[in-house]
């Protein structure tokens, strides 16, 4: 089988990502941080539990972005053993993991993402975390769908003890999207 060459692919790429952290209560009694999704601070009793700021959110999305280009998970690519990484803010790895899709010449079609939280309730917080993540992203936000739901009291979700996200991304060729086939 001969090796494809970058005309050989579809003009199109979608990505998944995935991500899920354990809640725990706040220091003293536990070691929650701040709960951040989607780069936005969160008021609530309990917090993620990660070696970054564990934004759920946004780790989904990166590894979305990533996945999509074929290149590895957000832990295999940033080190997850790397103590320096301990606090840092999750944006710093989306940035990071736009700029490849964007070296590798891919232009951003659209995103949509679930959060799924049992408390507190995210509905007022939804725009301000797609305002943010457009603006990461650098598009508007009318390209990016954040949804909140509950899990019904079912499972470590449903009672309070995590956080996941679930994002799907679509991207294009920006010769595609110019009007040049390739």
């Amino acid at each position: 089988m001969t090796p494809e060459s970058p005309a050989d692919f579809p003009p199109i790429r979608i990505g998944y990502g995935y991500d899920i952290h354990r809640l725990e209560p706040m220091p003293p009694h536990g070691s929650g941080r701040a709960l951040r999704l989607g780069g936005i601070e969160i008021p609530h009793t309990a917090g993620p539990v990660g070696k970054t700021d564990a934004d759920t959110l946004l780790h989904a999305i990166t590894d979305a972005l990533l996945g999509a280009m074929a290149m590895p998970n957000m832990g295999m690519l940033f080190g997850e053993n790397d103590t320096r990484r301990h606090s840092l803010d999750s944006q710093l790895f989306l940035t990071e993991a736009c700029r490849r899709v964007r070296d590798a010449g891919w232009g951003f079609g659209n995103l949509d993402a679930t959060v799924i939280l049992e408390r507190p309730k995210l509905a007022s917080y939804t725009d301000r975390m797609r305002a943010n993540v457009a603006r990461a992203l650098g598009v508007s936000a009318d390209r990016v769908n954040i949804k909140a739901k509950t899990h019904e009291a079912v499972d470590s979700i449903g009672q309070g003890l995590s956080v996941e996200a679930h994002v799907s991304v679509l991207f294009y060729r920006h010769d595609v999207a110019s009007g040049h086939a390739g």
